[in-house]
């Protein structure tokens, strides 16, 4: 059984990870090395690092390291991450469905630095939105929903007004503390109640109506 849900916005904000580009591969390579340099269950790490940014899991799972510590391993883990693109790939439909957002508000809002989400949106062959939000622009990390009202905020709509594309539990969180609504994406994406949830980008359709609203059909 199918069914198609329609939403109605002004803007849509777009995570990046697990969401446009399948990056697991480089993500599980460098976060097992990160597990096994500081004695920690590759397989638990693995369950918290999605959607934040690395500083913000390492405090979730080494909670009496100094925080300076965290962003310092962070630091070096972004430079490997942005290093190893083997394997990143676009979620399937993904190339399609930015296409069908030219013209219309929305935003990249990612947990990735700008060398990062650089690297790997270039790896799995995706253009860059105009609007960006990335590590650098924001004081506090998903399931903190600043990134996504600075992106309602760049585009100038308010935050009701925006639906969020995301696959990790960090970010529906992060999208519902700022009010929007949620497609889920992905397998993660479905344990954390989203509005909708799809598989992957090609179950979604993008249309502008008259009144400048986006429609989206998503086929759940």
């Amino acid at each position: 059984m199918t069914a198609t849900a329609v939403l109605t916005a002004r803007a849509l904000l777009l995570d990046m990870d697990g969401t446009l580009v399948n990056s697991d591969a480089s993500v599980e390579r460098v976060w097992r090395r990160w597990a096994d340099r500081n004695g920690l269950d590759g397989d638990e790490v693995m369950k918290v690092v999605h959607g934040r940014q690395g500083y913000a899991s390492m405090a979730l799972l080494l909670p009496d390291r100094p925080m300076e510590q965290n962003h310092a391993d962070n630091a070096r883990m972004l430079a490997e991450e942005t290093a190893d693109t083997e394997g990143v790939v676009q979620v399937p439909g993904a190339r399609e469905f930015l296409a069908s957002l030219a013209g219309l508000p929305h935003a990249l809002v990612t947990s990735a630095d700008v060398a990062l989400s650089t690297a790997r949106m270039a790896a799995a062959g995706l253009r860059q939105p105009d609007v960006r939000v990335t590590a650098e622009s924001v004081g506090a990390s998903k399931p903190d929903p600043e990134g996504f009202l600075k992106g309602a905020a760049e585009l100038g709509v308010d935050p009701a007004d925006c639906v969020v594309f995301e696959d990790s539990g960090a970010g529906i969180a992060a999208a519902r503390a700022a009010g929007m609504r949620v497609v889920g994406i992905g397998p993660r994406a479905g344990f954390h109640a989203p509005d909708a949830v799809v598989a992957d980008l090609t179950r979604v359709r993008v249309a502008s109506a008259p009144d400048g609203t986006i429609r989206l059909h998503v086929t759940q």
